[in-house]
């Protein structure tokens, strides 16, 4: 995945597994086991598979924002967050670590919207 590639996308949901149902039966998508750590975070595919943009549904307000946000990679949180208030934007929630995994960060946009960024644990890549 590049710098600038859509990686995952966070659906929030009063009821989650009314959501995968919902979104599994209309869409195909297939749901991962829970991440232990992250109960209530269902992490779903879709028909492409790993290459495509995935993502995950999650309590509303909890394990998800309250609206729909959609992520992109980076190659550094640090430098895209140094840049985000010359560009008209704010910063929403600053880096944080998903352990083993990664980092993310969430921003607004100069238009509003809440952007997630994402960065992958070098480590991780290609795992």
């Amino acid at each position: 995945m590049q710098h600038g590639d859509f990686t995952h996308i966070e659906i929030p949901a009063d009821d989650t597994e009314r959501a995968k149902r919902f979104y599994g039966d209309l869409f195909g998508w297939s749901f991962a086991p829970e991440v232990p750590g992250f109960e209530g975070y269902h992490v779903f595919t879709t028909p492409v598979g790993e290459a495509g943009t995935a993502g995950a549904i999650g309590k509303r307000g909890q394990m998800a924002p309250e609206k729909l946000r959609a992520y992109v990679n980076v190659d550094s949180i640090d430098e895209t967050l140094a840049r985000v208030a010359d560009l008209g934007g704010t910063v929403v929630d600053s880096k944080a670590e998903v352990p083993g995994m990664g980092w993310f960060a969430v921003l607004t946009d100069s238009e509003g919207n809440q952007i997630g960024l994402w960065e992958q644990n070098p480590e991780q890549q290609g795992a």
